[in-house]
């Protein structure tokens, strides 16, 4: 990155970040490499570009746009955010011990469970919302702390801060999911955690196009065992995803600007709406928000006073909102957790952890902040239709 442009400010960066070498095209926008070799000067020569699993000029460019979005100084890419995490866990070894947010996205508890548990990785869930909770769990063979803040879908916040200090002070490494603030919100690795995970696919990409993870660190010893494991097990994004992310980055600061101000939007509707029993926003519990969060993000999620299959109606009553997977797209999305993102969760143990069959998500997209309300106001009035004919 031009020394310049690195002392600017985020949105500048997001925008200008570093370009692939000059080939003479004075091209604005980052070119796309498609091969998956490159010649060399003479056998073993590794001076330069050798082979698109070990690196590639414009993941590269990726890679480093998302370090200095993050402030870190090594990044990257990956081909999903669950490879990401994959990668994390690489660092440990059979025996080792996970504390980890208990309100984390059924996928990443899918791995935990499902998969590095046959690997000899034990892992511990607490409320990150209470420090002390990570402390508490420690055991001799603690190795990680493993939060989201925001968390999927209840939008619990963990300080960072105050785990970092826990982390550091019994040589335990600290992993931030940082998808649903982004980098714009708020810096993981600024307020000292030592590893930034996102599923890039969401508000990084932010038109739901592609499928893609990141991690971000500061450390170079971290830096190595991450690009060992990214190339070693050949999790490594694609030219084009690449491209495609680079170019949904540059408008980052913008979009997340305006998710947050049609979300503030949307609360404050459902503020008055008697059929929403409790709402979870950054905020709206009248605690103070940690982490600097500069705005409050684009996801809303609220519990209904209904059961199971009228809270389903209710999802397939939206027509602006589309009932899908994922978020952070554009487009507005919503969700039903109990019966899509955390599905592969046991009934009984959603339901302790707040996962209950009212609860409804809404990743809230740009689009007119009336046509989303009133999509809302003519499904919420779909959903007393479907309830008195029940009670009749």
């Amino acid at each position: 990155m031009d020394e310049h442009i690195k002392k600017t400010r985020f949105e500048t960066r997001a925008i200008h970040g570093p370009k692939v070498p000059e080939d003479g095209t004075r091209s604005v926008t980052t070119p796309i490499y498609p091969s998956s070799t490159y010649g060399v000067e003479y056998p073993g020569d590794e001076s330069g570009y050798v082979y698109a699993r070990w690196s590639n000029p414009t993941r590269k460019a990726l890679e480093q746009t998302l370090a200095s979005l993050e402030n870190g100084s090594h990044a990257y890419a990956f081909s999903s955010g669950l490879a990401a995490l994959n990668a994390v866990l690489t660092l440990l070894k059979s025996g080792d011990h996970i504390v980890a947010v208990d309100d984390l996205y059924g996928g990443s508890m899918r791995q935990f469970e499902k998969v590095a548990r046959n690997f000899g990785l034990d892992f511990t869930y607490v409320d990150g919302r209470q420090p002390d909770n990570f402390e508490n769990a420690i055991k001799e063979n603690t190795r990680l702390f493993w939060v989201e803040t925001p968390t999927n879908p209840l939008l619990h916040l963990v300080d960072i801060e105050k785990v970092s200090a826990i982390a550091k002070e019994h040589n335990i490494l600290l992993g931030v999911d940082n998808t649903f603030a982004t980098p714009f919100i708020q810096q993981p690795l600024t307020l000292g955690a030592d590893i930034v995970l996102h599923s890039a696919s969401k508000y990084l990409g932010g038109h739901c196009d592609i499928i893609a993870g990141a991690l971000v660190v500061n450390d170079p010893t971290l830096a190595e065992k991450l690009y060992f494991a990214q190339y070693a097990v050949g999790a490594h994004l694609n030219p084009f995803e690449s491209w495609l992310m680079l170019r949904g980055i540059k408008t980052l600061h913008l979009r997340m600007e305006r998710h947050s101000v049609n979300s503030m939007k949307i609360v404050e509707f459902l503020e008055t709406v008697d059929l929403v029993d409790k709402i979870y926003y950054p905020g709206q519990d009248g605690n103070k928000v940690p982490n600097e969060m500069i705005m409050p993000g684009g996801m809303v999620t609220f519990s209904l006073k209904a059961d199971f299959d009228a809270v389903k109606q209710f999802c397939m009553a939206t027509k602006v909102f589309v009932l899908a997977e994922s978020l952070g797209g554009v487009e507005s999305l919503i969700n039903h957790p109990a019966s899509m993102t955390h599905a592969s969760i046991p009934k009984e143990e959603r339901e302790a952890r707040g996962i209950t069959d009212g609860l409804v998500r809404l990743s809230v997209g740009v689009e007119h902040i009336d046509d989303l309300l009133i999509d809302l106001r003519n499904a919420l009035t779909a959903l007393r239709k479907h309830l008195e004919v029940a009670a009749s």
